[in-house]
């Protein structure tokens, strides 16, 4: 690692509230979320006119931040989704989505009285941004899916190298919904591990999924048949 070699007579600096310190800053501990949370409350000291605000699109090119959260196991684009949403979860920033000629642009303000009120207004209809559109939901909790990556970090565990190899090529070879559902099978059974998501998989594509949408003999009987049935009442796993 190259040794920082000091900060420089002149230079500009970003102010930040004392409440960042006291309050904010003890609950962080994700380093990406809190590299995103800085560069966020830098790019948005140094806009100009109103209302002051930042995009995806427009983190995703700052090269500073993507630069500082890139790493070997996650795509930098999926980095930083996490981690706003992580800030977005915490209340640090507010998101919306609005169109930009027929395409979502993601919108971040930091959560103060002043942008509550300017999301309200565009909300309603009263207040529009230069090219943006609102749509009929603009406040968004976070709703979207979460790539494989978050989902597995979010429900089973750390994400190893290994593991994420593990995870691109189970990409290559099933359905994204049937990983989904794996990992949603593993946890309500209480089995946070790779290797019991990976047999559910190998489970599925040998013998059917119960949903019909499998790569195996479509003949085979799937035991829910026998749950779900007349007679479902009389018959255990």
């Amino acid at each position: 690692m190259e040794q920082f070699k000091g900060f420089p007579a002149k230079m500009q600096f970003t102010p930040l509230p004392n409440y960042f310190f006291s309050t904010l800053l003890p609950q962080i501990s994700d380093i990406n979320e809190l590299k995103t949370t800085l560069h966020i409350f830098q790019t948005l000291y140094h806009k100009r006119g109103y209302p002051r605000f930042t995009t995806y699109r427009e983190l995703l090119g700052n090269k500073s931040l993507v630069s500082s959260i890139k790493g070997a196991i996650r795509p930098p684009d999926e980095v930083l989704r996490h981690a706003l949403e992580m800030a977005t979860k915490r209340g640090t920033i507010l998101h919306m989505v609005l169109d930009r000629d027929g395409m979502p642009e993601d919108i971040y303000f930091l959560n103060t009285e002043s942008a509550r009120q300017i999301m309200a207004k565009i909300q309603n209809g009263e207040l529009s941004l230069s090219g943006l559109k609102a749509k009929e939901q603009t406040y968004i909790e976070t709703e979207e899916q979460p790539g494989i990556f978050t989902l597995y970090e979010q429900n089973i565990g750390m994400l190893t190298p290994m593991i994420a190899d593990e995870l691109r090529d189970a990409e290559r070879l099933y359905p994204e919904t049937w990983l989904r559902d794996a990992i949603k099978e593993a946890v309500s059974l209480n089995k946070r591990n790779w290797r019991y998501i990976a047999k559910i998989l190998e489970r599925w594509s040998a013998e059917g999924k119960s949903n019909g949408t499998y790569r195996g003999d479509s003949k085979k009987t799937s035991p829910d048949k026998y749950i779900k049935g007349k007679y479902g009442h009389m018959v255990r796993r």
